[in-house]
């Protein structure tokens, strides 16, 4: 049976010496690029494979793109084999910052057409508490045979997102810091606010105080709340850049309100043209 939302410390470490388990270090930090590969560097859970966020979840950035934009899907998928994932495989990723990194490699790993593949719960910092095995090897990497089937109805434009806006036929909702969301405080972005309409559900209101995600019961409550009866297809997740956005998707799948879509692009891209509509405030 594979996992497709999220793993144990317990159950990774009960698989550290199964071959059918790929596990990628995804640690990453905005302000610093090349800290989380020195961290890897430093230790890392065995057998992991290090994946960065910019060189390797997302491709060059243009005048209209965001901040990470998603890389060609057939030179994703070619990295992927290199990484030995196939197709027969169960993927695990972590990071050290509660998920909000790896979360973009398990959703990138779903849009390639890789389903098996789980987020760390509670990341390495519950690892290492826990004092489960660490080491400073590279892992010996035996390519494998993955498909490149990229499922495009997982994604939704910038032209989409507008239409939502409009007509309020979906609902947008932003996984950035509250302050963020309203204009308050923008550290990255060279205009603050949010996409008029959007609702601001910071990614870490997903997590308990131990940092793992809370429980399905938990995290249904809180999104039918906001959903107020809308399916879970008409949801629209956005961040700054398209990769904390995925927390919020993958809590929708734990609550067991699977089908809402990515906004890749996110506030990064939606301000690139200056056309599209600007809110600030609650």
């Amino acid at each position: 049976m594979f996992i497709n939302t999220i793993v144990s410390t317990e159950d990774l470490a009960q698989h550290l010496d199964d071959p059918n388990w790929i596990v990628l270090d995804c640690r990453f930090t905005l302000t610093d690029p090349e800290g989380g590969r020195q961290a890897y560097l430093k230790n890392h859970i065995p057998g992991a494979r290090y994946v960065h966020l910019d060189e390797d979840l997302s491709t060059q950035i243009t005048e209209s793109t965001g901040r990470h934009p998603l890389p060609d899907p057939e030179e994703f998928a070619k990295k992927v084999c290199n990484w030995g994932i196939g197709v027969n495989k169960q993927v695990v990723v972590y990071d050290d910052s509660f998920g909000a990194m790896a979360v973009r490699a398990w959703w990138m790993l779903r849009w390639l057409g890789h389903p098996a593949v789980a987020l760390l719960d509670g990341g390495f910092p519950k690892w290492q508490r826990e004092k489960r095995p660490l080491t400073s090897d590279l892992p010996e990497l035996a390519k494998g045979r993955c498909a490149c089937l990229p499922e495009p109805t997982q994604i939704v434009s910038a032209d989409e997102v507008l239409h939502a806006v409009k007509t309020g036929e979906q609902m947008i909702i932003d996984a950035r810091p509250e302050r963020r969301f309203t204009g308050e405080f923008e550290p990255l972005d060279p205009v603050a606010g949010h996409i008029p309409g959007s609702i601001n559900w910071a990614f870490d209101e997903n997590l308990d105080i131990d940092g793992t995600y809370l429980p399905p019961e938990a995290l249904r409550e809180n999104f039918q709340a906001m959903l107020k009866g809308r399916p879970a297809w008409q949801v629209i997740h956005t961040c700054g850049s398209g990769v904390t956005a995925c927390h919020n998707l993958l809590a929708m799948e734990i609550a067991g309100l699977p089908g809402s879509r990515l906004y890749p692009g996110s506030w990064s891209e939606w301000i690139r043209d200056p056309s599209r509509p600007v809110a600030t405030g609650e």
